[in-house]
């Protein structure tokens, strides 16, 4: 019985694959976004980061409320509190403010490409650490998928080398990517227990948190009194790039498991570097079409294979 159950939670449904896919969609949006915000207004990584999290607040509050209002509703025990609070600070706040100060030494294609190793980290920690088997099919969409971002990375690499900051922001990235890998995977285990809403709202609460301690600390107050220009690129942070993806991508791993959806969101580096190139005016290299085409390909084969195996 529990093999069964364990196997259905981590196949591929199409509702499960489409849900996945928008919020990777919606998740790309955010470095667009944020270097925006960057060129159009005075603001620092931190107190946009701040401005993101304030709009995102009653969301993630009005979530928790509809969820402990339900008659079934059970309180977390304290081992779960502990695992959703370190996942809520390395999945959105540490990853956050190192993906937000990476932003403004780096292109918003190369942030996304970079980011793009959580996936690698993810099913590495879910298979060392919760023994969780590599399927054949997700072997092959990995090596396509990396291919294809390996591909295009190389392609950035000769555009802003001169860049004396460009390395540090390369850098910031790659931790953004192990701590959010470390969210990635360590959700996987804990939806099924608590479920994918309570998880979401009180993991992001964690991080908003830490955020405004944070801010506290060492923010610019200053800077939040710019007016409304800012102000709507917080609530586009919030609301389209964070509230609404989260959601979806808590609800995919519920439906399809971590693993997958590590895999599925290899479409978001190719969405960033389209719209980075319509909204920012960012070029596009070979090695850029060569890797997406092929970062494509892995992310429907891993639909296609799935889907066959069902029927």
């Amino acid at each position: 019985m529990n093999k069964i159950k364990k196997d259905t939670a981590n196949s591929i449904t199409w509702t499960g694959f489409g849900i996945t896919f928008l919020g990777a969609i919606m998740f790309s949006t955010k470095a667009i976004i944020v270097k925006l915000a960057f060129n159009h207004a005075s603001v620092d990584a931190l107190t946009l980061l701040t401005l993101r999290m304030i709009f995102s607040l009653p969301f993630y509050v009005g979530a928790v409320w509809l969820v402990n209002k339900q008659e079934n509703a059970t309180p977390l025990t304290r081992q779960q509190w502990m695992v959703v609070l370190v996942l809520g600070i390395f999945g959105y706040y540490l990853s956050s403010l190192f993906d937000f100060v990476g932003l403004q030494y780096i292109s918003a294609g190369l942030e996304r490409l970079i980011l793009f190793l959580y996936p690698t980290f993810a099913v590495l920690i879910n298979s060392f650490v919760f023994k969780q088997p590599i399927r054949r099919a997700q072997r092959w969409a990995l090596v396509l998928t990396y291919v294809g971002i390996g591909l295009a990375y190389f392609g950035e690499l000769r555009v802003d080398t001169g860049n004396p900051n460009f390395y540090y922001g390369s850098l910031l990235i790659f931790l953004c990517a192990i701590t959010y890998s470390i969210y990635i995977a360590g959700s996987g285990y804990i939806i099924p227990k608590v479920g994918a809403t309570k998880f979401t709202a009180y993991a992001m609460l964690a991080a908003t948190g830490g955020i405004f301690i944070h801010f506290l600390f060492a923010g610019n107050f200053q800077a939040l009194q710019q007016g409304a220009g800012l102000w709507w690129y917080g609530i586009l942070l919030a609301v389209v790039a964070t509230v609404i993806p989260s959601f979806l991508i808590s609800y995919g791993m519920k439906r399809i498991g971590s693993n997958n959806v590590a895999i599925i969101s290899s479409i978001g580096p190719v969405s960033t570097i389209l719209q980075a190139h319509w909204v920012l005016g960012e070029s596009i290299f070979l090695e850029q079409i060569v890797g997406t085409a092929l970062v494509i390909i892995g992310v429907l084969l891993i639909g296609w294979k799935e889907k066959k195996a069902e029927k």
